[in-house]
């Protein structure tokens, strides 16, 4: 997300925020035995158009468009075409609608409409549960669906298999935010007897929301001190390099609120960490570990916690399946996915350089830094390198125009990123000798 997506995060927090009430109806109607499996797909199908017709206005269509057609090559492919078919088309629809974004900013000069942009930002979680779905079904996860549309079975019977698709790729909880919902975890919360639905988790709620308060808070002060100082245009010399960590701050609180948000409101409707894990499936995981964000002096690590569910999902959809240079091509594609602005090419391309660097550096300094004293002195200068470093990568996705990210790089804030750069030529030659 760039300086616009996160600024409309807030009026995401107000569409999530209404959608509570929903969410815990939900999952009460979930207790009792006449809320039938069809009126509960029904129920989150029927609120995520709701939802999205409320938030994005006419855009929705742009949801609505790719989230049918995914559902009719679901049921129309064999299981060894339905991912490539649905990928391509997806992506291909998704890159379609970020070019009108680039055409409305970079050459009309004009700022894009609010309601295009949360339908984009819909697209892109559209995307994800779409392509974890083919996935699941290519791999064998998942029962193939495909000639169901080809027997001569009555619409309302293809109606009927295909209405747990609809449901699961726009049902509301997850419609404009939160973590990535495998579709086994999805279908067994939907299709589970009432006995087992889990009961409104007020105390895993009320423990969430503190955590958002707390970070409103220091989003409040944190934004006085991003406006008292000086910005990119105007600081001088090492003075950047404070605008560079306050800035990218004010960011990470933001996600990490919205992150948590997103959470709750999976949560409240039953989808959450306490609804427990399917055998076979993959565990829910939400996307905010804060401790181990700000406390990791690991590059890499920072990369893997960093929005949790969809950096699993990047490495399930392409770094597994890479056979040459499979982190540049997972950092690449998540530039696409993003919308290859400017900003965000250069920053995952640079954060892909700097991951590798923190490899071979890490596995360099675990043969030659042996004393206590050492390793404490060596853990403390990576983690402040590593936050500097991520600070540097946050302001260079953010930024939308070019000048801004030519002020960024001018700076003394190239610095860090160029010292891993230089460990990293020099100890690429000696990778053999490590491994």
């Amino acid at each position: 997300m760039g300086w616009l997506q996160l600024f409309l995060l807030h009026p995401v927090s107000l569409y999530q925020g209404a959608a509570f009430p929903f969410a815990l109806l939900f999952n009460y109607l979930c207790t009792m035995d006449s809320f039938s499996t069809h009126a509960r797909y029904l129920f989150l199908l029927a609120g995520g158009g709701a939802l999205a017709l409320a938030a994005m206005g006419p855009f929705a269509v742009l949801v609505f468009i790719p989230a049918i057609c995914a559902v009719f090559l679901i049921c129309l492919l064999s299981p060894q075409e339905v991912h490539r078919q649905t990928f391509c088309f997806q992506m291909s629809w998704q890159t379609l609608c970020h070019l009108g974004l680039h055409y409305t900013e970079y050459y009309l000069q004009e700022l894009p409409s609010m309601r295009f942009c949360l339908a984009l930002s819909s697209l892109m979680l559209l995307t994800q549960r779409v392509t974890s779905l083919s996935l699941d079904i290519c791999e064998g996860k998942l029962a193939a669906a495909s000639g169901g549309t080809r027997s001569r079975s009555s619409l309302s019977e293809h109606l009927c298999k295909a209405l747990p698709y609809f449901s699961y790729l726009l049902f509301f909880p997850a419609l404009l935010g939160g973590p990535l919902c495998s579709f086994q975890r999805f279908q067994a919360r939907v299709q589970g007897p009432s006995n087992l639905c889990p009961r409104h988790p007020f105390r895993a709620l009320t423990w969430r929301g503190l955590q958002i308060l707390g970070l409103e808070c220091l989003k409040v002060v944190m934004r006085a001190v991003v406006r008292a100082g000086a910005g990119l245009t105007d600081c001088r010399q090492l003075q950047c390099i404070y605008v560079m960590w306050s800035t990218a701050g004010l960011f990470k609180l933001t996600y990490y609120s919205h992150w948590i948000l997103d959470d709750s409101l999976l949560c409240a409707a039953g989808f959450g960490s306490e609804f427990g894990q399917s055998p076979g499936e993959d565990g829910y995981i939400p996307d905010a570990d804060i401790w181990t964000l700000e406390t990791t002096h690991r590059i890499s690590l920072f990369a893997r916690k960093w929005n949790q569910s969809t950096a699993r999902w990047l490495r399930r959809l392409v770094f597994q399946h890479s056979r040459v240079w499979p982190l540049l091509q997972t950092f690449a594609f998540s530039a696409w996915w993003h919308g290859l602005h400017p900003g965000q090419v250069f920053g995952f391309l640079c954060w892909a350089v700097m991951v590798e660097a923190d490899y071979l550096i890490h596995t360099f300094a675990k043969l030659f830094i042996r004393s206590w004293p050492m390793k404490l002195l060596y853990r403390t200068l990576t983690w402040a390198h590593t936050q500097l470093i991520i600070a540097y990568i946050m302001l260079a996705v953010e930024v939308r125009s070019l000048s801004s990210l030519w002020l960024l790089c001018n700076s003394y804030n190239s610095v860090f990123p160029m010292v891993y750069c230089i460990l990293l030529l020099l100890l690429a030659k000696r990778k053999h000798t490590f491994n």
